[in-house]
């Protein structure tokens, strides 16, 4: 998101970026927690969380919160292509049964 503002703010200086983004970080991402707190306690209770904690500390939990952007947007991709392919074979057969 820096990235974007720095684009949008090209005359700020660096230093000023560096300590906003530090400021940023550690302020926003507490009200962040703060916001999903509820909903991660709505759906799992504190030793499910705990075994998933467990499990993104293995080689494999590293891996997959590594790739789960990558996946998730591929999945996506493709979604959408397979919700495009729904809707025209509906068309179709809604065409030929005269509508």
């Amino acid at each position: 998101m820096f990235k974007m503002f720095k684009e949008q703010y090209a005359s700020v200086k660096e230093e000023t970026w560096v300590s906003l983004e530090v400021e940023f970080k550690n302020t926003s991402i507490n009200d962040l927690i703060e916001l999903l707190t509820p909903t991660y306690q709505k759906h799992l209770t504190l030793e499910e969380i705990k075994g998933l904690i467990e499990f993104y500390e293995t080689p494999v939990g590293k891996k997959y919160a590594q790739k789960s952007p990558l996946i998730m947007q591929e999945s996506m991709q493709i979604g959408q292509q397979w919700g495009m392919k729904i809707g025209e074979e509906f068309a179709k057969k809604m065409k030929d049964k005269g509508y």
